[in-house]
C-alpha cells in the first residue's frame, strides 16, 4: 500500500515550481477551489514520519510531534489508507518542503478547517451549479473542425453521464449555455449526497480543475484516467496547441499542473472512501 500510494503520488507530477502565493496559508485563490493556498517552501525540520491511530481517526507524527491545521487543529484523518498518502507526501519532501506539492494535506487541512465554513448541502448545491457551465456542453459552430472535435470527443462523455444517471443534459451553442432540466439537477444533487463530506471537499476540488462536473464523475467513476479528463477539458487548447503549435514550456507547465491537482484530487476522493484497515509497519525500509 505504502509503495502504491507513492507511485500514485508520482503520477501527479509535482511542479517544478510554486505558483504565485501570498505567504502563510491564506485560503481562497482562483483556481484552487476551495481549498486553504498552501505556503511557498520550508527547510525540512524533522526527520521520520509515521502515523497513528487516536480517538478521532489517523494521526500524522513528524519525528515525536502531531501535525496540526492552519487553524491549529489536530490533523486527524478518517481512514488509515488516506494517512499513509498524507504520510508519503510528508515522507517524500527532500531537504526542502514543497507544500505546493502536497495536494492531499492541503485537501485535508481544508475537509478539518472548513475555512468557509459551508454545510454539506452547499457543497452540493455548488458542485451541481457546475452543470450551467460544464465545459462539454459548450460548443462552438466555428471553425468547423473544432466543432467536429468537440463532437467527437465530448459527445461520449455525456452520453454516459446521462445513461449512468438516466438523466437528460445535451449541450449547446449558445453562449447562454444548455438548458439543464430542474430533474437533472435533483439526480445529481440526490447522488452527491451519498458522499461524505470528506469527499464532497475533493469532489468539488475536482470540478473547479476541469470545469466540469460531467468530467469529475467520470474520473471518481473511473468511467476516464485522469489523463483523459484533462485532455477532454483542455480540448480547445490543445486545437489550437496543434494548430498554432506550443509557448515555450508554458503549455506542459500548465499540463501538467492540472494534472497534478485533478489526480489529487481523484485520490483524495477514493482514500476518503477506504473503510478497510492497512495492516502493516510504516516508513519501513
Amino acid at each position: 500500500m505504502w509503495l502504491r500510494c507513492r507511485r500514485l503520488l508520482r503520477a501527479c507530477c509535482p511542479l517544478p515550481r510554486p505558483p504565485p502565493a501570498a505567504p502563510g496559508t491564506a485560503p481562497l485563490r482562483p483556481g484552487w477551489g476551495r481549498a486553504y493556498a498552501p505556503p511557498g517552501e520550508r527547510k525540512r525540520f524533522y526527520q521520520n514520519v509515521s502515523i497513528s491511530q487516536g480517538e478521532g481517526g489517523f494521526e500524522i507524527n513528524l519525528d515525536h510531534r502531531k501535525l496540526k491545521t492552519p487553524q491549529a487543529k489536530l490533523f486527524t484523518v478518517p481512514s488509515e489508507a488516506l494517512a499513509i498518502a498524507v504520510a508519503t507526501e510528508w515522507d517524500s519532501q527532500k531537504d526542502t518542503i514543497k507544500f505546493y506539492t502536497m495536494h492531499l494535506t492541503t485537501l485535508c487541512n481544508t475537509a478539518l478547517d472548513n475555512p468557509t465554513q459551508r454545510s454539506k448541502m452547499q457543497l452540493i448545491r455548488a458542485a451541481v451549479k457546475f452543470l450551467e457551465t460544464d465545459t462539454v456542453c459548450y460548443r462552438v459552430e466555428e471553425p468547423p473542425a473544432l466543432a467536429e472535435l468537440q463532437k467527437n470527443e465530448w459527445d461520449p462523455i455525456v452520453a454516459w453521464a446521462e445513461e449512468r444517471y438516466n438523466v437528460a443534459i445535451g449541450s449547446s451553442t449558445s453562449i447562454l449555455g444548455p438548458n439543464i432540466p430542474a430533474s437533472t439537477k435533483d439526480t445529481f444533487v440526490s447522488h452527491l449526497a451519498s458522499y461524505n463530506m470528506w469527499a464532497l471537499q475533493g469532489i468539488e476540488y475536482i470540478i473547479t480543475q476541469l470545469k466540469s462536473l460531467i468530467l469529475s464523475m467520470g474520473v471518481i467513476d473511473r468511467h476516464i484516467t485522469v489523463e483523459k479528463a484533462v485532455l477532454l477539458s483542455r480540448l480547445e487548447e490543445e486545437y489550437q496547441i496543434q494548430r498554432w503549435g506550443n509557448v515555450e514550456w508554458a503549455h506542459d507547465y500548465d499540463l501538467c499542473e492540472l494534472r497534478a491537482r485533478a489526480a489529487a484530487g481523484t485520490l483524495f476522493v477514493h482514500l476518503c472512501l477506504e473503510s478497510s484497515t492497512v495492516k502493516h509497519k510504516l516508513l519501513q525500509d
